[in-house]
């Protein structure tokens, strides 16, 4: 069956990805109605988490904001699908590093010095990921869960890699990374607004709301002792992203546990409420709650 639902499916994802930028647009139009208005995917879930993580907005600002994050969603999977044959020079073009981010990055690099990059599902993180490959002098590794369909699994891994991103399979992570400590000049990538198991996350405060949070970041940092550089991507118009790069913790190990994770966690925070409209809300982030033996100071 994994077969067969991949090879039916390859040839209209190629067509997708193969559509002029204008006729791809047009395509994600109807994408959106059919989200929103005929599935209605996951609305109770996106009405919920806007509503808990902005109290003191109107529920009339709440349903734009709704819409908003449906045309988007619908622009980021027919962006997604142009990963599979977009050119080099599109990509650049449409997903740009800003040039303080370029000579910050390459100033680590010269130093030989190998950093922890951390940012959120806001904005095209896909392309974000994949134009490092292209406009920066590191070598890029992420950390991903591979898909159960092991052929959608090695076409989402080879669009993912066309520009030079490596992959880590998150079970192989620990050993691969400790691998690649022993190196110069690379670039480790965690998107860190995930939802852990509870009893392993660190909780705080996140839009709002009581919230697990990936401690992953912040413990590689500390044992490589790599500084922490955040990545906020922001839309400039539609298909259209610039990713802007800062040194949020130069030393980790001078941080006491947890704090990182608060860090670079309430810096997402502050891109989500600049620009709503453009962050993963269709995701169930808050399904877990606290487990009772942790206490509210942890």
């Amino acid at each position: 069956m994994q077969a067969i639902s991949y090879y039916l499916l390859l040839p209209i994802l190629y067509f997708i990805s193969i559509l002029p930028f204008p006729v791809l647009y047009g395509f994600s139009s109807f994408v959106y109605v059919l989200l929103f208005y005929v599935f209605g995917y996951r609305k109770k879930v996106v009405y919920t988490n806007l509503r808990n993580s902005f109290p003191e907005k109107s529920d009339e600002e709440i349903k734009r904001i709704q819409k908003n994050y449906y045309k988007f969603l619908a622009d980021l999977l027919v962006e997604v699908f142009k990963s599979l044959t977009i050119s080099n020079a599109q990509l650049a073009k449409r997903c740009s590093y800003t040039p303080e981010t370029a000579e910050l990055l390459n100033k680590l690099f010269e130093k030989h010095q190998n950093i922890v990059i951390v940012l959120g599902h806001h904005g095209n993180w896909e392309w974000a990921a994949t134009a490092f490959g292209i406009t920066q002098k590191y070598k890029l590794w992420g950390v991903y869960v591979p898909l159960k369909n092991k052929y959608f699994n090695k076409m989402v891994v080879r669009m993912r890699s066309r520009f030079g991103t490596g992959l880590i399979p998150i079970k192989e992570n620990v050993e691969y990374i400790e691998r690649l400590s022993k190196t110069n000049n690379f670039a480790l990538g965690l998107i860190a607004d995930q939802t852990p198991r509870p009893e392993r996350a660190h909780w705080m405060t996140f839009l709002n709301q009581d919230t697990p949070v990936y401690l992953g970041a912040e413990k590689y940092a500390q044992k490589l002792n790599y500084p922490v550089v955040y990545m906020c991507i922001s839309r400039v118009k539609r298909g259209h992203y610039t990713v802007a790069g800062e040194i949020l913790i130069e030393n980790p190990r001078d941080y006491k546990p947890g704090e990182i994770t608060e860090i670079h966690t309430k810096r997402l925070e502050q891109d989500i409420i600049r620009d709503p409209d453009v962050w993963a809300w269709s995701h169930k982030r808050w399904k877990h709650k606290r487990p009772v033996f942790q206490s509210e100071s942890e």
